[in-house]
């Protein structure tokens, strides 16, 4: 008879304990967001810093080396963990991050840096993608006006979608996440 309360006893422990276990199994997001916060230099909230927390809905596997950051890219920032193959994108709120002056991050008046614009609307243009290793090119037509380095729309003809590319040089463009070219 004592037995079976010592084994409802063990029954009960191991059952608060198992959450206490998966905790540690999932990765913790605070430090996700700690790490994203420091590579783009501002804090939740703050104009170039993530727009919101992580979800914390998240259960992603804890990684066993330190998550790496990229960014920012389009708006975001990529976090990784290489090792167990996960990925997040966290959206960024808009004008600023580590790039920008401490003037246009705190809300001083910042003079707009005048670009010359190299690809105009209706423009043909050289779609290139690729890497070291290949690369493919297509004659596409802008939709939008753009300097080196600006992201536009650009489309075959005006019955195809339009694809985001990033502007090389006058007349060409690229598609973004192909960098070893």
């Amino acid at each position: 008879m004592t037995k079976l309360p010592l084994i409802a006893i063990l029954a009960l422990s191991a059952a608060c304990a198992q959450p206490a276990l998966a905790q540690q199994r999932f990765e913790n997001l605070d430090r996700i967001d700690g790490l994203v916060a420091m590579t783009v230099g501002a804090k939740i909230g703050e104009p170039g810093g993530p727009m919101a927390p992580v979800d914390r809905r998240l259960r992603l596997a804890a990684c066993p080396s330190l998550p790496s950051v990229e960014g920012p890219t389009f708006g975001a920032a990529i976090v990784k963990c290489d090792t167990l193959g996960w990925r997040i994108r966290v959206p960024l709120s808009g004008g600023g991050g580590a790039s920008a002056t401490p003037a246009a991050r705190y809300g001083a008046a910042a003079r707009p840096v005048q670009r010359d614009i190299v690809v105009k609307r209706g423009d043909p243009v050289q779609l290139i993608a690729g890497n070291a290793s290949f690369s493919v090119s297509r004659v596409m037509v802008a939709d939008e006006d753009g300097a080196i380095g600006d992201t536009i729309r650009v489309r075959e003809d005006r019955k195809s979608g339009p694809v985001l590319a990033q502007v090389v040089e006058m007349g060409t463009v690229r598609i973004p996440g192909f960098n070893d070219f």
